[in-house]
């Protein structure tokens, strides 16, 4: 049997405050996944142009661009690996942990960085989807260590946030032929680096995932009563 499989962004559903077991079971244990799931691909064409930006300045000029500087001292990128090839067995629980990050940097003192790209506004305190975003990062490092790619020392968020201010909307210098420019503004969000909370959630997903029936959900989960009520009405 194919060892159960989770991808390190939706392990970090199970860090998130409120976390509800009833509907995690049913997003996993769902045989032909859930309906009505519309996600626009916009956002993951930005953060690939974004990868693509920082690694043709780094070939360009050896260095990277100086939106990057507080990152610390990047000597070069590593293309990240495809998903087939960035995963590992956890030991304990037989689960197939999984990822894709979006950008890894070599740093001076030989380890490296694994960064994130988020096309979003960047605010600090109001992001309610952190947890989920540093359990990802920390399970791509564990993957990243476990798979050999280097000894990971920092992991951050990269934001590029849409410059949309009507006074740069305004001005020429944003048309083309063809259409026009839309600038971005870059904010860096360091991660604290934790990768024994990995275990610790990959236990709590197979105990929950091993369950024949769905376990009791959170009191006032706003998801549990929306299932509830379309169960009702195919009665």
């Amino acid at each position: 049997m194919e060892p159960m499989r989770i991808s390190g962004k939706d392990l970090g559903a199970v860090s998130m405050p409120g976390f509800c077991p009833r509907c995690f079971w049913v997003q996993r244990r769902a045989p032909a996944g859930l309906p009505y799931q519309i996600f626009p691909g916009i956002f993951s064409s930005i953060d690939s142009y974004t990868k693509n930006v920082v690694h043709g300045w780094f070939d360009r000029h050896g260095k990277p661009p100086d939106w990057l500087s507080p990152l610390g001292d990047i000597i070069g990128y590593i293309q990240p690996p495809h998903f087939s090839k960035f995963s590992f067995v956890d030991s304990k629980t037989g689960i197939l942990l999984t990822g894709a990050p979006d950008a890894v940097f070599n740093l001076r003192d030989k380890t490296i960085l694994i960064g994130d790209y988020k096309t979003a506004k960047f605010t600090k305190n109001q992001d309610t989807l952190l947890p989920i975003y540093q359990t990802q990062l920390n399970a791509y490092a564990l993957i990243a260590e476990k798979t050999g790619l280097g000894k990971v020392s920092k992991l951050a968020l990269i934001y590029a946030e849409p410059v949309t201010d009507k006074s740069v909307a305004n001005t020429d210098e944003v048309h083309q032929n063809k259409g026009f420019n839309m600038g971005f503004s870059a904010h860096i969000l360091p991660i604290e680096l934790n990768t024994s909370s990995i275990p610790i959630l990959l236990k709590r997903t197979k105990q929950i995932l091993d369950l024949e029936l769905p376990p009791k959900g959170v009191a006032g989960c706003k998801d549990c009563e929306k299932l509830k009520g379309i169960i009702a009405i195919l009665r």
